[in-house]
């Protein structure tokens, strides 16, 4: 994909974690910026397979970068008997 003429901004949020841990990877891979890195990222995350779909009722905060997220509790658990 080499088309300048993106239409679509895609603003996303991230934990100083995340971004300390994206470039990181952009910088060990000479990306030339942010952006390209995420780029290269989605690609190489929707070519990659054996993933599951996500169960319904998931929240965004549920799917973090670095494996800080803390994941959901299954049905029964954590909860606190209300």
């Amino acid at each position: 994909m080499n088309d300048l003429t993106r239409g679509e901004r895609l603003q996303i949020m991230l934990t100083p974690e995340e971004l300390e841990a994206l470039d990181s990877w952009r910088f060990q891979r000479r990306m030339p910026s942010r952006a390209a890195a995420v780029r290269e990222l989605l690609k190489r995350g929707l070519a990659a397979e054996g993933f599951d779909a996500a169960e319904g009722g998931r929240k965004s905060q549920d799917f973090g970068v670095t494996g800080s997220a803390s994941p959901r509790p299954k049905d029964g658990e954590g909860t606190s008997g209300r």
